[in-house]
């Protein structure tokens, strides 16, 4: 965009979409919208956490605001004022909830750190966003700190939260400290000043900035994006609007997202609104096994979760083959066409309904006990959701509502509705949020939600942030005729080919990977090119169950030139290829012999494609799939 930052630089308006709900009353402060869930409801559960030696650990809201007035009061004792920043680097952990809420109970604003990211990326948003002190998770997290303590000469104190195998005696000094030491400072203080943490608290003002998230990029130094505590009440008075949580105080919330992550923190905002339970473990490959223990309500989730879900059970039927996979299929088959049937507001006839009926008690149930039994809905975010992979969750009655947002609106924009879920949109705002469309196909959107700005990037700032209120987002989408949106693709992401027609790679990758279960990634490319390939990557566990049934030998190297494995992506790129304009459609793939990841650099840490890194890192790869050229 040329002309930036004032009103007559806001391109026209295209069609424009608001949310149909009302808003409720909005906390001044996180910390306030705390300490207020406290005092409705002290002796309530709020929050389980996994125990070193199995089970769980329960916390009530009163003892979750001890621990976090301790510890709010600690950072006091350090000397932490109004706003300044306090990072935390860890995974997902009830311990990580405590420290957030204790650094803006007490004031001041918290720097989000995924644990995995590298040393001197670390360095760098620590040092950008000025932390005064930061929470470690551990002796990985201290040990990366410490090899950069030179580049982070602002950090006057480190706070572990699990000191395991540290002796913090033979250091020589009190740059680290433990969290249980931080909590006894505080106690110290309270002794003294039994009132401090709740002047601090009703000191804080809904323009104070609360959170400072640093996006990932896919491209460049991350930015970091100012979230205010307005941003963050908004979300949560929001969400209550929205309806989708029904009967809160008596639903299980099962919180594994990372917290560093805008998606996670938004999740945690709805809890201090709403007042439902959260189980809070951060173990990757613990998920599936803690469904069937917690039988939550409801979770949130990445894209990849969901295929992953998909790709199990839609595999392990296949293989299995003969009547199972046949009952399998004529059951979702029957799904879907009661799901088609309700959407459009008509009746299901008697004979279906009983196929349903029989359906649900053959199949559905049993992949719903799998999953703890319990589901009512799941929202997944981050990234766009297959449309395939969502149909097949609503055909067996666990619906995956789609919503989208940025780091930049505090998550959450849009949500699909329980009661209206339209597969292949995003639904509708969140209720006091708009939306419009741009001439260029950008949507654009205005409301509570949407950052201050980008830390310390005014120029940065002007780009996205375009008058009158409205964040220009980077994504092209569609509203319809109802105010739904569909987004189409990243603006930046659309590639040309050489003959001028624009390609989404975005949609094409989703469905390809819905239709080939054993993919894992999927990379487009068509930029100048005459026409468009694919660089794909195999799913570990789905084809290692399908190597081990085939008698395979070998591992990923080995699987990425089998023939029969060369032949079931073959045929789903055909597939994917037959619902294409013919200028979309992949002529070409390579399988790389691993998988893409967050370590190797192809990965942000919320897993979405860093496409350029990828299609440099491989390039001699695609060339090879363009001989002519």
């Amino acid at each position: 965009m040329s002309d930036q930052g004032n009103e007559s630089s806001v391109p026209s308006a295209g069609r424009t979409t608001r949310a149909p709900e009302p808003l409720p009353a909005m906390a001044v402060s996180v910390g306030a919208l705390f300490f207020d869930r406290v005092a409705m409801a002290p002796a309530h559960e709020a929050f389980r956490e996994p125990k070193r030696g199995g089970g769980w650990e329960s916390w009530s809201w009163s003892r979750s605001a001890q621990r976090v007035t301790d510890l709010a009061a600690g950072l006091l004792a350090l000397g932490l004022q109004p706003e300044e920043r306090v990072a935390i680097a860890s995974t997902t952990r009830l311990d990580w909830i405590f420290a957030d809420l204790a650094v803006m109970c007490s004031g001041g604003a918290t720097t989000t750190v995924y644990p995995s990211t590298n040393a001197e990326d670390k360095a760098y948003i620590i040092s950008d966003s000025g932390s005064r002190f930061v929470f470690a998770e551990d002796a990985v997290q201290l040990a990366k700190l410490t090899s950069q303590r030179d580049s982070i000469p602002g950090v006057e104190k480190v706070i572990l939260l699990d000191p395991s195998g540290i002796d913090l005696a033979v250091r020589g000094d009190d740059w680290v400290i433990t969290f249980e030491d931080l909590a006894g400072r505080g106690r110290a203080l309270l002794t003294q000043d039994p009132d401090a943490v709740t002047r601090a608290t009703e000191a804080v003002t809904s323009d104070h900035l609360a959170t400072l998230i640093y996006t990932s990029g896919t491209t460049g130094r991350p930015k970091g994006v100012e979230l205010t505590h307005r941003n963050w009440t908004y979300e949560a008075a929001a969400i209550e609007g929205l309806g989708i949580i029904r009967d809160p105080l008596l639903k299980v919330h099962f919180l594994w997202l990372p917290l560093s992550h805008s998606f996670g923190k938004v999740l945690l905002c709805a809890q201090l609104q709403l007042g439902f339970m959260s189980v809070v473990d951060g173990r990757i490959e613990k998920i599936v096994d803690n469904l069937a223990e917690i039988k939550p309500h409801f979770m949130g989730g990445a894209p990849r979760i969901f295929e992953k879900i998909y790709a199990r059970v839609t595999s392990a039927t296949e293989a299995e083959g003969g009547a199972k996979a046949a009952i399998f299929n004529w059951s979702v088959g029957i799904g879907k066409q009661v799901v088609e049937l309700k959407a459009a507001g008509a009746k299901v006839p008697f004979t279906l309904s009983v196929q349903h009926s029989l359906a649900e008690k053959l199949v559905f149930s049993k992949i719903k006990h799998r999953l703890g039994g319990n589901i009512e809905f799941m929202i997944s975010g981050s990234a766009a959701l297959s449309k395939d992979v969502a149909q097949w969750f609503l055909a067996i009655g666990m619906p995956v509502l789609e919503g989208y947002g940025l780091t930049e609106t505090s998550a959450g924009s849009f949500v699909s509705r329980r009661d209206d879920y339209r597969v292949g949109t995003v639904g509708m705002p969140f209720p006091g949020t708009e939306a419009r469309i741009a001439d260029d196909g950008e949507v654009l959107i205005r409301g509570a939600g949407v950052m201050r700005g980008y830390h310390n990037l005014p120029e940065q700032t002007a780009e996205v942030l375009i008058g009158d209120g409205w964040l220009a987002t980077g994504d092209i989408g569609e509203i319809d005729d109802t105010g739904y949106l569909r987004i189409t693709d990243r603006k930046k992401d659309l590639v040309k080919t050489s003959g001028g027609k624009y390609i989404a790679p975005s949609l094409i990758e989703s469905r390809f990977k819905a239709l080939c279960p054993m993919l894992g990634n999927v990379i487009v490319h068509a930029n100048g090119r005459h026409y468009a390939t694919a660089l794909v990557t195999l799913d570990p566990d789905v084809t290692a169950e399908f190597a081990k049934r085939e008698g395979i030998e070998g591992g990923p190297e080995a699987w990425a030139v089998d023939p029969q494995i060369e032949k079931i992506v073959r045929d789903a790129m055909e597939e994917t290829n037959a619902g294409l304009n013919r200028w979309e459609t992949i002529k070409d793939f390579t399988i790389l012999p691993t998988d893409l990841s967050v370590e190797g650099g192809e990965l942000t840490p919320s897993m979405k494609i860093k496409r350029k890194v990828v299609e440099a890192k491989f390039a001699h790869v695609l060339q090879r799939m363009y001989p002519s050229e």
